[in-house]
């Protein structure tokens, strides 16, 4: 597979990104779902422009974007297109495969199907914190590797969003036990 081109489109990415390896600090597995945010996009953080929670969206492609969902979860979003524009890619579901004793102190007794089924599951199994926000996704503590053959990819309307529901930028492996949910 050709390596992963952070300047193009978030859908474009974040189709490319199905079956690629994400680690962090060597805990991680196979990415088998996404979703797509741009800066025209009114359920993207970066609709309204930077703000200081937003700001690395607005920065280089191939970087980090970290932010708190709820209050409560650390998500992670991979940062795409030209710097300034403001669009990225949320890493929605895992299937975990290296460092499940890590993941499994970092989310308690769940089954490893749930390890990282959901943005909030993979940012606590990851041990993803506000310190990795801007950080670049090809350098120590993140490995990003291609998918090693082309994935059979399934796309669906983004969910856990008020706006803009209708857009078909949710992309998943097809017939992965790891997605957060089915897709329709």
């Amino acid at each position: 597979m050709p390596p992963l081109d952070f300047h193009a489109s978030s859908p474009v990415l974040a189709r490319a990104l199905i079956g690629a390896v994400l680690r962090v600090d060597g805990v991680g597995g196979r990415i088998v779902e996404t979703e797509a945010y741009d800066a025209e996009d009114p359920a993207s953080h970066t609709y309204r422009g930077p703000t200081a929670r937003n700001l690395s969206m607005f920065g280089p492609p191939g970087h980090a974007y970290v932010y708190r969902s709820y209050g409560i979860h650390w998500c992670l979003n991979l940062v795409c297109r030209e710097a300034g524009h403001g669009a990225g890619v949320l890493i929605r579901a895992l299937e975990p495969t290296e460092g499940l004793d890590r993941m499994r102190a970092r989310r308690g007794p769940v089954a490893d199907r749930l390890l990282c089924a959901g943005p909030g599951r993979v940012g606590q199994a990851l041990g993803i914190t506000r310190a990795h926000d801007g950080l670049p996704l090809d350098r120590p503590p993140f490995e990003l590797r291609p998918a090693p053959l082309p994935p059979e990819v399934v796309v669906g309307v983004r969910i856990g969003i008020s706006k803009a529901q209708d857009v078909p930028w949710r992309f998943g492996l097809r017939g992965s036990r790891y997605l957060s949910r089915r897709f329709a």
